[in-house]
C-alpha cells in the first residue's frame, strides 16, 4: 500500500496558521485537554478578596497568552523536529493553563486583559528572534521564561485570599507544568542566557503583571 504523501506548507498556508493560533489564543476560547483542576467548593468572597483574585488570575492568563506566543514563535523557526515538538507539547499545557484561567475568571465575575493581543504579538516576536539564534537559545528561553513563571506563581499563592481554594489548586498544577517544562528543556540542551537578558525579561514581565492585574 502506498505511503502517504506529506504535504509541506506554503508560506501562506504557514501564515495562516499563525494568524489563527494567533486569534485563538487572544480573542477566542480554546478548549482544555486536561480536566479543569479546580475541584473545591467556591466560596463567597468579599469584594476586595474577590478583586484581588482576580487581579491574580487575570496576570496568570496574560502569562500563558505570553507563553503562547513565545513558543510558537520559536517553534515556527526551530531548526531541529525534535525541538520544534518539544515547543508545541509546551504549548498545548499552556493552552490548558489559558483555559483553566479563563474560566476561573468568568467564576470570579471578571474577564482577561484588553491587551492580550499585544502581550500575544510581542511575546510572539520575541520567540522567533530566540528561534533564529538557534536551538539552543530556543530551549535557553524556555528555562528563563518557566523559572520566572514559578516564581511569580509562588508569589500569587502566598497572596492569594485564603478561602479561593479553587484559584490555588489550578496555579499548583500550573507551577508543576511551568517547572517541568524547564526541567526538560534543560535535558534538552538549553543553553544559558547572557545575564541582560533575564533582566530584561524580568523588567517586562513586571511591566506586564502592573498592567494585567487592573487592565
Amino acid at each position: 500500500m502506498p505511503s502517504a504523501a506529506v504535504r509541506h506548507l506554503s508560506p501562506l498556508d504557514r501564515l495562516l496558521v499563525e494568524a489563527q493560533r494567533a486569534l485563538e489564543t487572544t480573542l477566542g476560547d480554546p478548549a482544555a485537554a486536561r480536566p479543569y483542576p479546580a475541584t473545591a467548593a467556591d466560596p463567597e468572597l468579599a469584594d476586595p478578596a474577590r478583586r484581588h483574585a482576580a487581579g491574580l488570575m487575570r496576570i496568570n492568563h496574560v502569562g500563558e497568552v505570553c507563553a503562547q506566543g513565545l513558543y510558537f514563535g520559536q517553534a515556527a523557526v526551530a531548526r531541529d523536529p525534535a525541538t520544534r515538538q518539544h515547543l508545541l507539547e509546551a504549548a498545548q499545557e499552556e493552552t490548558d493553563h489559558l483555559a483553566w484561567c479563563a474560566a476561573r475568571l468568568r467564576e470570579l465575575d471578571s474577564r482577561p486583559s484588553l491587551f492580550n493581543p499585544l502581550w500575544y504579538a510581542g511575546s510572539y516576536a520575541i520567540g522567533t528572534l530566540a528561534g533564529l539564534r538557534g536551538d539552543g537559545w530556543n530551549l535557553g528561553f524556555v528555562v528563563e521564561t518557566e523559572r520566572q513563571v514559578e516564581a511569580h506563581l509562588d508569589e500569587h499563592l502566598e497572596t492569594l485570599p485564603d478561602d479561593d481554594q479553587r484559584s490555588r489548586q489550578i496555579i499548583e498544577v500550573m507551577k508543576a507544568d511551568e517547572a517541568r517544562h524547564a526541567d526538560h528543556a534543560q535535558l534538552a540542551g538549553a543553553r544559558v542566557l547572557p545575564a541582560p537578558i533575564p533582566q530584561a525579561m524580568a523588567a517586562a514581565s513586571n511591566l506586564m503583571k502592573l498592567v494585567a492585574y487592573r487592565l
